[in-house]
C-alpha cells in the first residue's frame, strides 16, 4: 500500500494520469542499499524482512515499499512464536500493541483536508469493528499516540512512495507516525478520499503490528517475479484462523490496487483474534 509503479503503465500509452493514478498497483522499488552497513543490513534479515530495496531514511530504513524499522525494531529479538512460512496467511509482528482495552489517539499535522477527511473515516472503519482497541481524534493542537503528516517526494526510477509507517515498540506503544505523500504524481491533483482511507487504512495495520498479507509472495499483488519478504525466525507470525489459499481482498496486501479495499472476513478474523 506504499508505492506505484509508474513505467508499467505507461507501456500502455493510451491511458490518462488520472486513470493511472486509479488502476496501477504499488510494487517495490528494487535500489542499491549501499549506504546501510552490513550489520544493519544482517538485522534487517534476522528480522525476517527482505534488504531488497531498503533504504535509509530520517528515523530508521524504509524495507518492503511502506515499512519504517527504527533502531529500536532492530535492536529487539523474538519473545514470542517464531516464524511460519505458508500461503496467503495474515501475519503480524512479534510486538503488539498492550494495554487493553485501549484508545488510540491520532493526529493529523499539516495536510489538505481530505488527508484528514480519510483519516476520519479510517477511525470509523476501525472503530465498527467492536475491537478492544479503539481509535479517536487527538485534541485539536496537540500531536496524538500516532500522528499523520505529510511529505513531498517525486517519482524515482518509476516509483512513488504513498506512505509508510512503522510497527509497535517492544513496550508495547503502537508506532507513532503515518507519512503520506502530498505529492501530485501519488494521488493526482484531487485526491480520491476512499483511496485515501485505504491507504491510512493499511498503514495504521502496521502501526498495530501487521505484516503483509502476502508476505511470503509480494508478487501476489504486486506483479513481477516471486519475492519472499523474509525467512528468518522472527517478525512474521501467523495468525491463527486465517487461510492458506489465496486471500485478494486483504486490507494488508503488500500493493494497493488503486481503490477502495477495506477489511474482508479473514482480515476481521486477524483482527478479532489479536485485538
Amino acid at each position: 500500500m506504499k508505492r506505484k509503479n509508474l513505467l508499467a503503465l505507461a507501456l500502455i500509452g493510451a491511458l490518462t494520469v488520472s486513470m493511472f493514478a486509479c488502476t496501477k498497483k504499488d510494487a517495490v522499488e528494487t535500489t542499491s542499499n549501499e549506504e546501510i552497513s552490513k550489520t544493519t543490513l544482517s538485522k534487517i534479515t534476522s528480522l525476517g524482512f527482505s534488504i531488497d530495496g531498503a533504504r535509509k531514511v530520517e528515523g530508521g530504513y524504509l524495507v518492503e515499499g511502506d515499512i519504517l524499522l527504527t533502531d529500536d525494531n532492530l535492536s529487539n529479538t523474538s519473545k514470542g512464536a517464531n516464524l511460519s512460512i505458508a500461503e496467503t496467511e495474515q501475519y503480524r509482528t512479534t510486538n503488539l500493541v498492550t494495554g487493553l482495552p485501549r484508545v488510540i489517539t491520532i493526529s493529523v499535522t499539516n495536510l489538505p483536508q481530505v488527508y484528514s477527511d480519510a483519516v476520519d473515516q479510517m477511525i470509523t472503519r476501525y472503530n465498527a469493528l467492536g475491537l478492544q482497541l479503539t481509535f479517536q481524534r487527538a485534541t485539536t493542537g496537540t500531536v496524538g499516540n500516532i500522528d499523520v503528516f505529510g511529505f513531498n517526494e517525486g517519482p524515482s526510477g518509476g516509483y512513488i512512495t504513498l506512505g509508510s509507517a512503522g510497527f509497535p515498540t517492544s513496550s508495547g506503544q503502537p508506532f507513532n507516525q503515518v507519512k503520506m505523500n502530498t505529492n501530485v504524481n501519488a494521488y493526482g491533483t484531487n485526491p480520491n478520499l476512499l483511496y485515501l482511507t485505504s491507504v491510512l487504512q493499511h498503514e495504521v495495520g502496521h502501526c498495530i503490528g501487521f505484516r503483509h498479507t502476502d508476505y511470503m509472495n509480494r508478487a501476489y499483488s504486486c506483479g513481477g517475479k516471486r519475492a519472499n519478504e523474509g525467512t528468518a525466525g522472527v517478525g512474521a507470525v501467523q495468525i491463527p484462523g486465517t487461510p492458506s489459499k489465496a486471500d485478494a481482498e486483504s486490507f494488508m496486501l503488500a500493493c494497493s490496487n488503486g481503490g477502495n479495499r477495506t477489511f474482508n472476513a479473514n482480515d476481521l478474523i486477524a483482527l478479532n483474534y489479536l485485538y
